[in-house]
């Protein structure tokens, strides 16, 4: 069933679980590989919705239902599930990256990126793609009106927790970074280097 960004977050967010990127992310500390092993087993039989990514010193889980690259009912139960189970607790260093191509005709360059990349496509409505073994990050593309020959065309999405995006910033303005504009905030903040060159800090608030 599906829910909101704001209903998915509230749900399990005091369960140390962050809604980032259309995504469930939380992580369990350990002190070895092996102990991360038995985390994941732990936590196997929740389902096939479930990634797992070991470390020696901290297990990242994610939840996430394919079909609709979306936080479903089902995974909310699954991340109270798991937290049941194990230790889980946010981290500073949760985020998701994505790659924004600007384009004025999305249908001629989509294809050479899909190819070259070896991404396949995001499920509908979306135009969107993405890695298939889920390592890299996802490339979607934005419609372009005219042409903008002086400024870059491939700008950084860096999707984090809701409750770090204040601390991702300020910390880039402190290091240089020009906040460019608010207006979208808090769904996102555009932010660009000494250069020119932009990211984008993102969160779930704002897009429901």
């Amino acid at each position: 069933m599906d829910i909101t960004r704001a209903e998915a977050s509230d749900a399990v967010s005091a369960l140390g679980w962050r809604h980032v990127l259309n995504t469930l992310v939380t992580t369990v500390a350990v002190d070895s590989l092996a102990r991360a092993a038995q985390v994941a087993v732990a936590v196997a039989d929740v389902g096939d919705h479930l990634r797992v990514d070991l470390r020696a010193d901290r297990v990242i889980l994610r939840l996430q239902t394919p079909e609709t690259t979306s936080v479903t009912a089902a995974d909310v139960e699954s991340a109270r599930r798991i937290s049941a189970a194990v230790a889980t607790e946010p981290h500073p260093g949760i985020q998701a990256l994505e790659f924004a191509i600007d384009a004025l005709d999305i249908g001629a360059v989509r294809p050479f990126w899909q190819a070259v990349l070896g991404y396949v496509d995001e499920p509908a409505p979306g135009n969107g793609l993405l890695d298939p073994l889920g390592q890299f990050p996802a490339v979607w593309f934005q419609q372009m009106d005219t042409p903008r020959p002086q400024r870059n065309r491939i700008h950084l999405d860096v999707s984090v927790p809701h409750d770090e995006a204040e601390r991702r910033i300020a910390a880039a303005l402190a290091a240089g970074g020009r906040l460019l504009s608010d207006a979208e905030a808090p769904a996102f903040w555009v932010l660009a280097d000494a250069e020119g060159n932009e990211a984008c800090v993102s969160t779930w608030q704002g897009r429901d």
